[in-house]
């Protein structure tokens, strides 16, 4: 079953792609849910002429994801965390603790938009990536320290 996603899903796709997925999920979940519609002839043309006429807008978008992205550059954050004699973190560090790590910096990233390459439950250096638009994504570096 084709459809066109309405929002972004992740693992899934961006707004606006045509996308195949099995009858149920489209069925049951990503249409209730209001994140697709199915991808019928006349949905498709609709879907062509609302990107044609927002492409200017979303050049404008990428490049200002663009500019986020090398504003950030190559900074390395400290987040602060409770730590054991054996050097592991009580609990662990989210997304929520480095976004506002970077709002505390000046740059307004959405924790959504945050995902770690591992879990982060040592003190240590780790790396984040931050998908900041579908294609522009960012490593950022940041350090694990003892509160």
């Amino acid at each position: 079953m084709e459809v066109i996603l309405k929002d972004d899903v992740k693992g899934l796709g961006y707004k606006n792609d045509i996308v195949e997925v099995k009858p149920g999920y489209g069925r049951n979940y990503l249409i209730p849910q209001g994140l697709a519609v199915i991808a019928d002839k006349s949905s498709r043309k609709v879907v062509a002429e609302n990107i044609r006429q927002a492409a200017h807008k979303a050049e404008k978008i990428k490049n200002d994801a663009q500019e986020l992205a090398n504003s950030i550059g190559d900074i390395t954050l400290e987040l602060p965390a409770k730590v054991g004699e054996t050097g592991k973190i009580f609990g662990s560090v989210t997304t929520l603790q480095l976004s506002d790590a970077l709002k505390a910096k000046g740059f307004d990233v959405d924790r959504k938009r945050i995902s770690f390459d591992q879990d982060v439950k040592t003190a240590g250096e780790y790396t984040a990536t931050l998908n900041l638009h579908k294609e522009v994504k960012h490593q950022v570096k940041f350090n694990v320290v003892a509160e």
